[in-house]
């Protein structure tokens, strides 16, 4: 039988918490979004820069920053397709629930992205 590592399971539940509820929540509030669910995935994204292990920070921020911009580019593409031919697909606004979603993730991903580069940071400026 294998032996799993348990040392960031805190961090790994976190993360498939908060990208499941960001895209619920991108689907389900098109329009406007309740502060009180934007803080809570702001706060599943602290917890998941949190337990970012020094060995993965690297390539989590990699990632998380070309997230970031993908997700800030869609978000301007989108809004300028939306306001310029209004996507529609069976009555349901496409580019509104994709803009949504995409708006949600950044909520989650920049403090994410800003914990772990802070305890990067602090790790490199160790004496």
């Amino acid at each position: 039988m294998a032996i799993k590592a348990r040392e960031n399971s805190v961090g790994a539940w976190a993360f498939f918490i908060g990208i499941v509820l960001t895209i619920l929540v991108g689907i389900f509030s098109r329009e406007s979004t309740n502060s009180v669910i934007l803080v809570g995935i702001m706060i599943f994204g602290v917890i998941v820069g949190a337990f970012v292990t020094e060995k993965n920070s690297s390539t989590f921020l990699l990632a998380s920053v070309a997230t970031l911009l993908a997700s800030f580019a869609g978000i301007q593409g989108f809004a300028a397709n939306i306001s310029l031919r209004g996507a529609v697909l069976s009555g349901v606004g496409v580019g509104a629930i994709l803009v949504s979603i995409l708006n949600a993730l950044l909520f989650f991903l920049v403090p994410a992205t800003i914990i772990a580069s802070l305890k990067l940071l602090f790790s490199i400026s160790k004496v």
